[in-house]
């Protein structure tokens, strides 16, 4: 049995999805999620899948802005902690 570009396109995302799940770290989770979200665009554009198009059209802004504030977050946190320690309360 061949399997098409189509098919290990559809893998492929698949395959990105069942990662998330072992992510430990919330940036490393939206980082494969974003990779998941394209595979699954080129997947649903080769396919003609026009619902696997809009959904993942929809969930990849959304992953980017939420990795963007998770990189946010994190600058604030190191920023805090860099900051000089004053004893006036």
């Amino acid at each position: 049995m061949a399997t098409s570009m189509i098919d290990l396109a559809g893998y492929a995302a698949a395959a990105l999805v069942f990662l998330t799940f072992s992510m430990k770290t919330l940036m490393a989770l939206r980082l494969v999620a974003i990779a998941s979200n394209v595979a699954f665009l080129v997947y649903g554009y080769m396919a003609d899948l026009t619902p696997i198009v809009i959904l993942h059209g929809l969930l990849l802004p959304l992953n980017l802005y939420r990795a963007w504030e998770q990189q946010l977050l994190l600058r604030r946190i190191k920023d805090a902690f860099r900051a000089p320690v004053s004893a006036d309360v």
